[in-house]
């Protein structure tokens, strides 16, 4: 005999875990389904890509260098192709850069089989593959709010940015697998080439976007008028701000490997994969954030949470008090990305959602980037507790002050903007 489950408790239930309402519109569950598969694919790449330079040169200055020509074309492309993607078919644009981005993975399966061992080569396909990310990344978080109705936009973020989280976990523990095998780099890029075939499916079953209000021949013009849109609203750009203060304060990454070495004395695996976990858990738990409609102050808070997280794990002394601190704050980061997101998809009328989105890709991509830096320099300059627990205590000040300095920000409810999604 089958359960029966009191109705007030599914009413509860449903407002804790994770809503799943967005699923059941086809096109957005063909493009969940096909770009949660795909992830995975692509950290497994993202794993192999270095690990590989490093056994072709044995220099970590050539590592760093993929990491440099891989955002500089993130930068260039994620500006202009969000130009581009408000001025084409936006189905077009996303299967044309997702056909790019696979092709270039087929060409790092191929130098892999064939034994080229140029680390110049690898470097190329590299660059080639950033920009067709950042375009392609731009244009599939443009269409979210054409797929689903607005209502539905959080939990589509968070079922989104959960499915990421997991393939950051589960990636690199295939790649490692795989990199261990017999010709493991080939493996490991098969491996993304055949993951990354449910994205190319799922976009072309995409229904077809034309531009709702055609921009014209898409160029440094319109790049910059998606500028000035950002820079005149101060909603949005406090919420890019706090984005950037978020990974260039409080993003402690880049000192795992010191604090594992001189503080924990091991266990640098547990702090690199924490942050994520706490996102899985949080996104399983986020049946609550749709029904937020202060959406500044809940941003605010949850990057406050992040930092005041983050600088407690680097005060502890032990490693699984650190990684639980870092669950915390992947949990809380989670809930700071959705409603960055959600607020630039029904903030800005779609007739500009492309440059915006290109925007935020460049900042999501650069801040962490900038925060290795900082971490580093901080680092080598003070101590270890000063560039990990100071940082991200000035980043909570900061963001805080700043937000209730910006007004419009701290008292920005999406009940008054939802009506401008599809607009």
């Amino acid at each position: 005999m089958t359960p029966v489950v009191p109705p007030r408790f599914r009413d509860r239930l449903r407002r804790v875990v994770a809503d799943t309402r967005p699923l059941a519109v086809p096109a957005f569950r063909r493009t969940f389904l096909g770009q949660s598969t795909a992830v995975i694919g692509m950290t497994v790449t993202a794993v192999a890509v270095p690990v590989q330079l490093y056994a072709l040169t044995r220099s970590s200055l050539v590592v760093g260098l993929g990491g440099l020509v891989g955002f500089v074309p993130i930068v260039v492309f994620g500006l202009y192709g969000g130009a581009v993607a408000d001025a084409v078919d936006r189905r077009k644009l996303y299967l044309l850069t997702s056909l790019v981005t696979w092709v270039v993975t087929l060409a790092l399966l191929a130098q892999s089989v064939l034994e080229v061992r140029s680390p110049a080569l690898i470097l190329a396909l590299v660059a080639v593959q950033s920009g067709g990310f950042a375009v392609s990344a731009s244009v599939r978080s443009a269409m979210v709010p054409l797929l689903v109705p607005a209502e539905y936009i959080p939990a589509a973020n968070a079922l989104n940015y959960t499915a990421g989280s997991v393939g950051q976990v589960v990636g690199p523990l295939v790649a490692g697998v795989l990199i261990g095998l017999p010709g493991g780099f080939g493996w490991a890029y098969g491996a993304d080439a055949v993951l990354f075939a449910a994205a190319l499916y799922a976009a072309v079953r995409l229904p077809s976007f034309p531009s709702a209000a055609p921009a014209g021949r898409p160029g440094l013009r319109s790049v910059l008028e998606g500028l000035r849109f950002l820079g005149g609203n101060p909603v949005l750009l406090m919420s890019f701000a706090v984005d950037i203060a978020a990974m260039a304060l409080a993003m402690p990454e880049a000192l795992f490997p010191q604090a594992a070495a001189t503080q924990f004395h091991g266990g640098v695996g547990p702090l690199y994969s924490a942050i994520a976990v706490g996102s899985i858990l949080a996104g399983s738990l986020s049946g609550w954030i749709g029904r937020v409609r202060r959406q500044g102050v809940a941003l605010t808070c949850a990057v406050a949470c992040w930092a005041a997280a983050v600088a407690a794990a680097g005060f502890v002394q032990s490693l699984w008090a650190a990684v639980a601190l870092l669950v915390l704050a992947g949990a809380a980061d989670l809930v700071s990305v959705v409603y960055r997101q959600t607020i630039l998809q029904t903030y800005v009328p779609d007739r500009m959602r492309g440059r915006l989105q290109g925007v935020y890709t460049v900042v999501v991509s650069g801040g962490p980037r900038l925060g290795d830096v900082r971490a580093g320099a901080m680092a080598a300059a003070t101590t270890l507790t000063i560039a990990w627990s100071g940082a991200a205590l000035l980043c909570v000040v900061v963001v805080i002050a700043g937000a209730l300095c910006v007004r419009p920000f701290w008292r920005y409810d999406s009940r008054d903007h939802t009506g401008e999604v599809r607009t």
